[in-house]
């Protein structure tokens, strides 16, 4: 089920999510998640869902879960590092993105997100680190 409140919160804060046809699946402060459906227009030759979408996909789930977690008085966050690992294709459905705080201090937040496709496969497993602003 699309949470509708989630979604307009990735569309007005980031459009290009809107662009991408990012929906989300459930925003809290323990835990984010969206998807993308699969596109031809996504993706690289062979069919396959370009990385950079499952990065940007990534990026912005983890950039809602920081949000979600800034200390009392604090107004956003910047990614300033990212590390993904790709662990298989996407040639249909969606990719699924989860994101769960592993740190939340005063001066950055760390999210570990994974992206997983329809059959619960693990495709991209991302650790990202955000500044508080």
């Amino acid at each position: 089920m699309i949470d509708d409140v989630g979604t307009k919160l990735f569309h007005q804060s980031m459009p290009f999510t809107e662009r991408l046809g990012v929906e989300v699946l459930e925003h809290g402060s323990a835990l984010v998640r969206s998807r993308i459906a699969w596109d031809e227009s996504l993706c690289t030759l062979g069919g396959v869902l370009h990385g950079g979408v499952l990065m940007s996909l990534a990026d912005a789930t983890a950039a809602v879960c920081a949000f979600l977690n800034l200390p009392e008085g604090k107004q956003g966050t910047t990614t300033v590092e990212s590390k993904t690992n790709f662990l298989r294709a996407v040639r249909s459905g969606h990719a699924i993105a989860s994101a769960r705080p592993l740190h939340a201090g005063r001066s950055f937040i760390v999210v570990e997100t994974e992206i997983r496709d329809d059959a619960d496969k693990l495709v991209a497993k991302v650790t990202q680190t955000q500044a508080v602003l």
